[in-house]
């Protein structure tokens, strides 16, 4: 008889990264208070209890996802601005910069890091949701300090790639939050004039609960569930 396959002992450290990227994925739909660890812990194929012998808490299971997201949006501005000076940063998409929207040759680093940004968003919803909910946890002091640390190190980042003046900054940045919600919402943009705004003051309050509760045929837990 043939022996059984020997079964690979995963890494601790292999695990670890695992787990964030599970965590990354349930944290965003869910947040840190409504996400058990162990729906993480069976999407990696562990016991929970392995999970608190790599993180102390869910909290800290939680920060260490939303680095990655931060990680995340500095090495898509690194590369972006990596880009722009290589002559590389050219849109194949119409995207949108602080300055407005366009595709094409980017004027600046600055703009390339913009365009880079919005195609993030449209690429990975898990990133764009896990930033909300980073925000939506700050009530929480630790989740706090490190959400603004890690957004002080991004304005920082984007003036030392950019040499942007402080101005412009500030106009990249709102303008990034905005794009934030947009992409939340599935919008284009947040305008008073955009058709998406028109077209659902156009519908009375019932009847378009009405509509979606007709099209929502997705398997899953109610709102009130």
């Amino acid at each position: 008889m043939s022996a059984a396959p020997t079964r690979r002992r995963v890494p601790a450290a292999e695990r670890r990264e695992e787990l964030i990227s599970a965590a990354v994925h349930e944290f965003a739909r869910t947040g840190l208070h409504g996400t058990p660890v162990e729906r993480i812990a069976r999407r990696v194929g562990v016991a929970q209890p392995y999970v608190f012998s790599l993180f102390g808490s869910k909290r800290e299971l939680f920060l260490a996802a939303l680095e990655r997201g931060f990680d995340q949006v500095a090495r898509t501005f690194e590369r972006a601005a990596a880009d722009y000076r290589e002559g590389r940063a050219l849109a194949s998409s119409p995207v949108s910069s602080p300055e407005g929207e366009g595709e094409g040759e980017c004027a600046d680093a600055l703009e390339a890091m913009g365009r880079a940004y919005k195609q993030l968003l449209s690429s990975d919803r898990d990133y764009l949701m896990l930033q909300h909910q980073s925000y939506a946890a700050c009530d929480d002091e630790l989740v706090r300090a490190r959400v603004r640390h890690r957004y002080a190190e991004l304005v920082a980042l984007a003036g030392a790639l950019s040499g942007a003046d402080g101005e412009r900054l500030d106009d990249f940045f709102r303008h990034g939050m905005a794009l934030n919600v947009a992409a939340a919402l599935g919008v284009e943009g947040l305008s008073s004039g955009c058709e998406w705004v028109r077209s659902e003051l156009s519908y009375d309050p019932g009847e378009r609960d009405v509509r979606l509760s007709s099209t929502d045929a997705g398997p899953g837990p109610s709102a009130e569930g």
